[in-house]
């Protein structure tokens, strides 16, 4: 910083200007003196009165007040030195490194200077996820007679408990001064490390071979993010911009994950237009296969199988504050290009997973296409989130017939909710066709391309958590884990979409309670029916299968210590009654889990 630089920064703090009464025109005088001079009227001080704003004058001492200190002669000012870059002020105030502290102090690793040059700045971010599950829920058992005495042939001992730690890590080397707009240049690699154990009742759930035993211990690496971003131009002085990403990336089609949340691989432009008012993605995915066991991007063990030969292509546009102030509202036009009709893939427990294990038992080509609107925000001091798609397309093969299928299916999901001082009250209504006959020439079911809904209490549902397996028609899931929709697929990370399914009507209501500022209640009651019985009793080849589920209630609680997102310590636990439809397929005993989970961020 230079000396001319400092007086310039200096004047900007100097009070304002002012009346102009309070100069005098000495231009009548000799014409040698300013135009204006300060001489301000002798009164009283008061506090906190701003004095009007001094004009830079050339250096010379004013009679005007006597009791006024000189100003200093900027001709006799020491040349300052300059420093490369703002960064190192932070330095120069005396705010030490402190590597372990993520937001005191000055940390390379959280971003707080630069590691090269003066704009290339690093981030690393550390996230430990444990989980402790027991749980139950009807299984297959290997034979057609289970070792438990009383249970039914084809049902055996639900009890389950599973174990899981993983560790992410997030590196992130960007370029540019991100505080008003994107990095000029981004480079973000997220490898995750995952141990499970899993133990059960009865063999042949965790593996195909009964005789492996009812115990599996497992590891994997996945890598959730691995790509490149580049900030192409600035299109407005807001920084409205244009970028691309290239590589795997985490991408989100809508605001709650009900048709599309995954980390595949693929290009992405996006931007932001009329002061972020307008924000847009254009992407091509490529999906990729995911460890059996954990779920993870399978990056390394499969090499050049690990693409699927399954296409997204996303078109969506957000327009924020619409049609009311403080509500968002979305578009989204998506289309699933599948193309796996020839494949035959055994998962790492060598259960078959394409095909599916339904119907005719053979892989399909589809092509789908999306169209859908979403709304999240507020309407006064009401929250509403609301979602409607239509699915409309054609696949080769129907599930249980040998002839092509047109697809045509909607679905529709409403949650609104009311804050009352501590406590959010929220009601839900959710709604997936399902297909009235398996064996025509038209596929009425809904099914997402890959879900992970936050809605209905997510993951702390007994129906949303737990994948419950379809006994009857093999291994095949009528829900998968971290879903909602009653998909009929072998399993939702390797199975193809499946239109040919029962489909689904839940109605919920819940509550979030703030019982302080770090502990925080949830309770939440869904009731749920399938939508048609059809596809259901075809695939059991068991007439007269009721609609309705039954009661999932669930209650979690939440507490962050610290009041942050570093540290979470969360416990739920669901039930759900079972109705007659689900007694129909699996008996009346009450399926439920339990969850526990830590998570430690730095």
């Amino acid at each position: 910083m230079r000396a001319s630089s400092l007086i310039a920064a200096l004047a900007l703090l100097a009070p304002d200007k002012g009346d102009a009464s309070n100069y005098r025109n000495e231009a009548e005088d000799n014409g040698t003196r300013p135009i204006y001079e300060r001489c301000p009227p002798q009164e009283e001080a008061r506090p906190n009165r701003r004095s009007p704003r001094v004009p830079v004058l050339p250096f010379e001492p004013t009679p005007c007040d006597p009791a006024r200190l000189p100003g200093a002669d900027p001709n006799a000012l020491d040349e300052f030195s300059g420093l490369p870059d703002r960064w190192r002020i932070v330095s120069l105030l005396g705010y030490r490194e402190n590597l372990l502290d993520p937001y005191h102090g000055n940390n390379w690793l959280k971003g707080d200077r630069p590691v090269i040059g003066e704009d290339w700045f690093f981030n690393l971010g550390l996230v430990s996820d444990s989980v402790i599950e027991p749980r139950r829920f009807p299984v297959p058992v290997a034979a057609a007679d289970s070792g438990d005495p009383g249970s039914l042939d084809t049902i055996g001992d639900g009890e389950q408990q599973v174990y899981a730690q993983s560790l992410a890590a997030e590196f992130v080397l960007y370029k540019g001064s991100t505080v008003f707009k994107p990095p000029d240049w981004e480079f973000r690699f997220t490898p995750v490390f995952n141990l499970n154990y899993a133990a059960v009742n009865e063999p042949g759930i965790l593996r195909a071979n009964p005789a492996r035993g009812t115990t599996r211990s497992d590891g994997a690496i996945g890598v959730q993010a691995l790509f490149v971003d580049k900030h192409l131009r600035n299109v407005s002085d807001r920084y409205d911009f244009d970028s691309i990403r290239v590589g795997v990336q985490p991408f989100t089609a809508d605001f709650r994950g009900f048709l599309f949340q995954d980390s595949p691989f693929g290009v992405r432009l996006f931007g932001t237009r009329d002061n972020n008012h307008w924000q847009y993605n254009l992407a091509w995915f490529r999906r990729l296969e995911k460890d059996t066991n954990s779920g993870l991007n399978d990056l390394i063990e499969l090499g050049g199988d690990a693409f699927r030969d399954d296409d997204v292509f996303v078109a969506n546009l957000y327009r924020q504050d619409w049609p009311w102030l403080g509500y968002n509202s979305q578009l989204v036009l998506a289309h699933n290009r599948n193309r796996e009709g020839s494949d035959q893939f055994y998962d790492d427990n060598r259960f078959i997973q394409r095909p599916s294990s339904l119907g005719l038992e053979r892989a399909r080509d589809y092509d789908v296409t999306y169209l859908g609107y979403n709304g999240d925000g507020h309407v006064g001091r009401w929250n509403l989130s609301v979602s409607a798609y239509g699915a409309i397309g054609e696949e080769d093969l129907g599930t249980f017939t040998a002839q092509s299928a047109d697809i045509r299916a909607f679905f529709g999901a409403a949650e609104l909710s009311r804050d009352f001082d501590w406590v959010r009250a929220r009601g839900t209504l959710l709604y997936a066709s399902g297909d009235d006959d398996p064996f025509d020439d038209v596929s009425q079911g809904y099914d997402a391309i890959f879900e992970n809904p936050l809605i209905a209490g997510a993951d702390t549902s007994f129906w949303i958590r737990q994948p419950v397996p379809l006994v009857g028609g093999g291994r095949v899931s009528l829900s998968g884990r971290n879903g909602v929709l009653n998909s009929l697929r072998s399993s939702k990370e390797f199975g193809q979409s499946n239109f040919t399914n029962p489909g689904l009507l839940l109605v919920g209501a819940g509550g979030d309670l703030d019982l302080t500022p770090t502990l925080r209640a949830s309770v939440n009651a869904n009731y749920l029916w399938f939508a048609d019985t059809a596809v259901l009793e075809a695939a059991r080849m068991q007439a007269d299968i009721g609609r309705d589920i039954g009661l999932d209630f669930s209650v979690a609680l939440t507490w962050r210590p610290l009041a942050t997102q570093n540290i979470v310590v969360r416990l739920s636990a669901a039930a759900l009654v079972p109705g007659r439809g689900f007694a129909d397929l699996y008996g009346r005993k009450t399926p439920y889990s339990i969850l526990g989970n830590l998570v430690f961020a730095y």
